[in-house]
């Protein structure tokens, strides 16, 4: 069919065939988008014919935004210096004031000045003061709370689910997550796979693993190479560990090593891949950076 066939038929009901016009909106169908209809009747008469398209079509388009490579891990940047934040969260402070995520470089900075000029050590973004005690650091969390802060959400969160209060942790995670935090989808996958306070439920897990994984989280797009992988679907699981690797995560980066051996990754995906991974290493790289592990080392 041409293209101009195409278009005529998305401007008429896929159903009875009738042409759009200014007494007649045809509405796509919301699910794949690749037909029109004039009526409710028309689209419920039309399914069974349609069913198969759509669900194909659906699949597609779910793919479509499940490979995309982010541009950066889900820590984006550091507010201060604004270079991408390590993956590893051991390289990174949250500041309980904020609930922003700083870099170790621009906290040992920030200490540094302190001691310097002789100042009360501060937030580095905020410049609200730096807890002294746990309870502290988690009476500025609730303060976050209030603001509605998904961050600070996903931290008590993870409070509760140290606690042993499961019912707790899942509806602080659920509530994050419908504010957009990534790693509270991540961890719900966690619980939801592990069935900690909730029945397992293998579906949901998957579902909360790709909210992650598309929005940058790395190990989410690890372990979603994993499941494919588990599921006799090596082609699948192959993209997900070349994702995570080119966002810098050190463990994809050997699967995809171990790929290449055994002939699953091809010469040019693996260069690419090995590029790819180094320069989002070398992206969250500074002089300042490299002081601060140096000053932090025992």
């Amino acid at each position: 069919m041409s293209g101009v066939e195409d278009s005529v038929d998305m401007m008429r009901c896929a159903s009875c065939g009738i042409a759009g016009a200014d007494d007649i909106k045809l509405k796509k169908c919301t699910a794949c988008y690749l037909v029109r209809y004039c009526g409710v009747k028309c689209q419920k008469d039309h399914r069974s014919q349609h069913k198969k398209e759509c669900k194909k079509r659906v699949a597609e388009l779910h793919d479509e935004i499940l490979f995309k490579q982010p541009e950066s891990s889900h820590w984006r940047d550091c507010p201060i210096c604004c270079l991408p934040l390590p993956i590893d969260p051991d390289k990174s402070t949250l500041m309980s004031c904020c609930c922003k995520l700083i870099c170790d470089g621009c906290d040992c900075a920030n200490v540094i000045r302190e001691q310097d000029q002789k100042l009360k050590h501060t937030c580095p973004f905020c410049r609200h003061p730096v807890p002294k005690s746990e309870e502290e650091f988690k009476r500025n969390i609730l303060r976050r709370m209030k603001a509605n802060d998904p961050v600070a959400i996903r931290q008590m969160g993870g409070y509760r689910n140290q606690e042993g209060d499961y019912d707790g942790a899942i509806e602080y995670f659920k509530k994050a997550a419908g504010l957009g935090d990534l790693g509270a989808h991540y961890e719900l996958s966690v619980m939801y796979r592990e069935g900690v306070g909730v029945e397992k439920d293998k579906k949901r897990a998957v579902h909360h693993l790709e909210k992650a994984a598309i929005g940058g989280v790395p190990f989410a797009r690890h372990n979603l190479g994993i499941i494919e992988n588990e599921n006799g679907r090596p082609d699948r699981a192959t993209k997900h560990f070349i994702i995570a690797a080119k966002l810098g995560y050190d463990n994809s980066m050997k699967t995809v090593k171990v790929g290449f051996k055994g002939g699953l990754v091809s010469k040019e995906d693996f260069a690419a891949t090995l590029r790819g991974h180094q320069a989002a290493v070398d992206a969250t790289k500074s002089p300042q950076r490299e002081e601060a592990e140096l000053a932090r080392k025992p």
